[in-house]
């Protein structure tokens, strides 16, 4: 046999066996890419006694493609959700919140005078508010620092921690009890497909501020190229009727910083006119906005313009999938924020935009603002809930970047 030959036969042999082979077994398995796997971890500096807890993941290969990338959370304020990043393809990766560096956050967040009851938890950051969002008027106890009020038709004392800057200004309850609470509980979670930190906190009756026993689960998660969000589920724990009203208080950063062109989309009909932008106490009216300076209903916003906005926004319209969508686009930037609130008991927007500041607080919650105001008679659903004993509801919102 000549040589050519045999080297013929060798070579068809080993061809052969070689596709004998990857007949007979599956191929091996494409290696694991650990890079691409969401993560949630505790960072060294604590604040309120806990570590911060930052969900992150890595930035898709594809350019044109906006993208959350982490979230910055507090569980020893409330789990105040502090910062949250994106890529946007015609900035690169940004701040979301005009919120300042965490460690500036960890220096106000002292609960010293200017931080009594946690109100550093509403300027800076996006405080969760339970179990009331917004304002609650009452006698004031200037002993007490407190305000002697109703509440469902029972007198309560809560902490008196706001007021306006005048100076006949009327001490008020504002933004709930937990913004310098610290949670019970903290874990964390994170796969290929998401990353989550999930707070509990037995808040009982608030410190005796508040009605029935309340425990609270709050859970962020940053979905893989989707969205971050957050839940908030309050059960009743106690043995009396719980009045619960929750809400949220971001501000979002506008990345021109050219705020006259900058458009808000909020799908209300109607906001709650008040006594003036210094108390911001309603006044039990309500205003139909269409065809008014205050009309942001309309499909891709209307600009800000020079308009202040310190307002109530209520009578929600909603999608085929039952949520109600609000929007912040800043053109100048081809940058857009969806505010996709999910909960259906979520029935008003508190807007807060002064001109001269470069953020938009959009704030979504269950209750308008002084919901057991007299102002409002008894006809008026001004959106707390109330939860028989054992009964559980959830607070959820979502936030989509995208190119408008």
């Amino acid at each position: 046999m000549s040589r050519s030959r045999r080297c013929l036969q060798k070579v068809t042999l080993v061809c052969l066996t070689g596709l004998l082979a990857s007949c007979a077994a599956p191929p091996p398995e494409a290696p694991i890419d650990e890079g691409a796997r969401l993560t949630a971890k505790e960072e060294t500096l604590p604040i309120g006694g806990q570590p911060v807890v930052t969900l992150a993941q890595p930035q898709t290969p594809d350019p044109r493609q906006p993208q959350i990338l982490s979230a910055e959370i507090i569980p020893g304020r409330g789990m105040n959700i502090y910062q949250v990043r994106g890529y946007v393809p015609s900035q690169g990766i940004i701040n979301l919140f005009a919120s300042p560096p965490l460690e500036e956050a960890a220096r106000r967040f002292n609960g010293g005078p200017e931080d009594f009851n946690g109100n550093e938890g509403f300027r800076i950051g996006g405080g969760i508010l339970v179990p009331f969002a917004n304002r609650i008027r009452g006698k004031f106890l200037p002993e007490e620092r407190a305000i002697e009020t109703q509440v469902a038709g029972k007198t309560v004392k809560l902490t008196a921690n706001w007021k306006g800057k005048e100076a006949h200004a009327e001490w008020h309850a504002m933004h709930g009890l937990i913004l310098d609470r610290a949670m019970d509980k903290v874990s964390l979670d994170s796969t290929s497909e998401y990353a989550s930190v999930k707070g509990e906190l037995d808040a009982k009756d608030f410190g005796g501020r508040w009605l029935s026993k309340t425990q609270l689960t709050v859970t962020a998660t940053l979905k893989k190229n989707k969205t971050f969000g957050f839940t908030v589920e309050a059960k009743n724990t106690g043995s009396e009727p719980l009045p619960m009203g929750i809400g949220w208080h971001p501000y979002f950063l506008l990345p021109s910083g050219d705020r006259r062109q900058v458009r808000l989309q909020v799908p209300a009909r109607k906001r709650a006119l008040v006594d003036n932008y210094d108390n911001v106490f309603p006044t039990g009216k309500l205003e139909t906005i269409a065809d008014t300076a205050y009309d942001f209903s309309i499909a891709g916003g209307r600009p800000l313009g020079d308009l202040f906005l310190d307002d109530c926004f209520v009578d929600l319209a909603r999608d085929s999938q039952g949520r109600s969508v609000a929007e912040i686009i800043d053109p100048a930037a081809e940058y857009g924020i969806r505010i996709v609130s999910l909960s259906p008991d979520i029935s008003a927007y508190q807007v807060y935009a002064p001109p001269e500041k470069n953020f938009v607080a959009l704030e979504p919650q269950f209750n308008w603002a002084d919901p057991y105001s007299p102002a409002w008679g008894t006809q008026v659903n001004t959106g707390m809930v109330t939860l028989q004993p054992g009964q559980s509801i959830t607070y959820s919102v979502e936030l989509e970047l995208f190119v408008p």
